[in-house]
């Protein structure tokens, strides 16, 4: 039986950190990068596997965490590699309008992602647990049918429904990152000299609890790109445009709901 808070896994998360950071982060080539970083995470996730085929689980709290929090680490690399790999072999080789274009659209995907999928993320980002018995626990895998997320690693005996999930939706968040860095080297210079200008001019002088408040009224409404857009974004996006730093959100809604 696994036992003690899955620590067995702490040397194989610790080495494939280690190795991403040495030997996969620092390469220049995005396409080889992504390359050498798949073959990295498909080690890890073997490693993990051979571990579960050879002891299971002492209780159900353990296997949770291991799906919750452990699996999707590299995982969720491998799922950012991937679609980073497949996005340099896709864009079109020349012309930057073409290439803008084409990076637009792939931002339009992620926020399809995220629209379809609103009801979980909501779930994960609030910190909630009162569902991963079903969400990250093999016992429960047959009432959630898993749509297959193809080219990535999947083993039916080493998936819950909703693992998977969860590692793409934070492989979409480094995405995005990616996404954006292309287009700025594309517009070098736009995204700053934009947001020092609105620095410069807009300043928010009410209380952090008012901005918090209109953020969650917005989210509510899913105002912002037709709802696709989470409550982590929205509450990065007015920290950049108000230079400002909002803690314990979660908290400060809240005590605003029981007020």
């Amino acid at each position: 039986m696994i036992q003690g808070n899955n620590t067995m896994f702490d040397d194989v998360i610790y080495d494939f950190h280690n190795r991403l950071n040495a030997g996969v982060i620092n390469i220049p080539d995005p396409l080889k990068k992504a390359d050498t970083g798949i073959e990295l995470c498909n080690l890890t996730l073997s490693r993990l596997k051979e571990l579960i085929e050879k002891e299971d689980f002492e209780n159900v709290p353990d296997e949770i965490d291991f799906f919750k929090n452990i699996k999707p680490c590299p995982m969720s690399y491998l799922i950012y590699f991937t679609e980073v790999r497949s996005c340099e072999l896709r864009k079109p080789k020349a012309g930057d309008n073409f290439q803008l274009r084409f990076f637009e659209k792939e931002l339009r995907k992620i926020n399809k992602f995220f629209h379809k999928n609103s009801d979980f993320v909501h779930y994960m980002e609030l910190g909630h647990t009162y569902l991963d018995h079903q969400f990250f626990s093999r016992t429960h895998r047959s009432k959630f049918p898993v749509s297959p997320l193809t080219d990535y690693y999947q083993f039916p005996e080493f998936s819950t429904s909703h693992d998977m999930l969860w590692a793409k939706v934070k492989a979409m968040y480094q995405f995005i990152h990616y996404l954006r860095e292309s287009l700025e080297e594309l517009k070098p210079g736009q995204t700053k000299i934009y947001e020092q200008k609105k620095h410069q001019v807009l300043v928010w002088t009410a209380s952090k609890t008012a901005l918090i408040e209109l953020i969650y009224a917005l989210y509510s409404d899913q105002c912002v790109n037709h709802g696709a857009a989470d409550l982590k974004m929205i509450t990065s996006s007015f920290e950049d445009f108000f230079n400002i730093k909002l803690d314990q959100i979660y908290k400060t809604y809240s005590e605003i709901k029981e007020r």
